[in-house]
């Protein structure tokens, strides 16, 4: 299975991650799908560095309430999501501490759509989403 990180510069290229297609053009843009699958599935509240904000546990307490509320596809806005920073970058939460090991390479979500290749590969909530 190709992962489409191969496309030169300015050509669409494809991933195929499970059952869905994802487009992108190399060089301009490549989107982790903000999802509610991808919500649920990102590691991010349990990283090290978000362990001791408060603005974290705030929003993760918020917006898994609003999840349950949403129509199924539907999804909050990502500044309430305390994660899922690969695919909506930096975090909105400024009590987060960087010095702490991140855990991106143990999510399903960073393996997925093949993350250590991209820039960053990790520490989306400090250096911004995955392109």
């Amino acid at each position: 299975m190709s992962n489409g990180r191969n496309t030169p510069a300015g050509e669409e290229g494809q991933i195929t991650p499970r059952d869905r297609n994802v487009s992108f053009q190399r060089g301009i843009d490549f989107v982790v799908p903000y999802s509610r699958e991808n919500i649920n599935r990102c590691r991010c509240p349990q990283c090290p560095v978000q362990a001791d904000s408060k603005c974290v546990k705030d929003k993760l307490e918020s917006s898994k309430k609003e999840l349950e509320k949403l129509p199924e596809g539907e999804v909050p806005n990502p500044e309430d999501v305390p994660g899922i920073y690969c695919s909506t970058g930096k975090a909105t939460c400024r009590d987060l501490n960087p010095g702490k090991q991140c855990i991106c390479d143990t999510c399903d979500v960073w393996k997925e759509y093949v993350l250590e290749k991209g820039t960053p590969s990790q520490y989306f909530c400090q250096n911004g989403r995955a392109t």
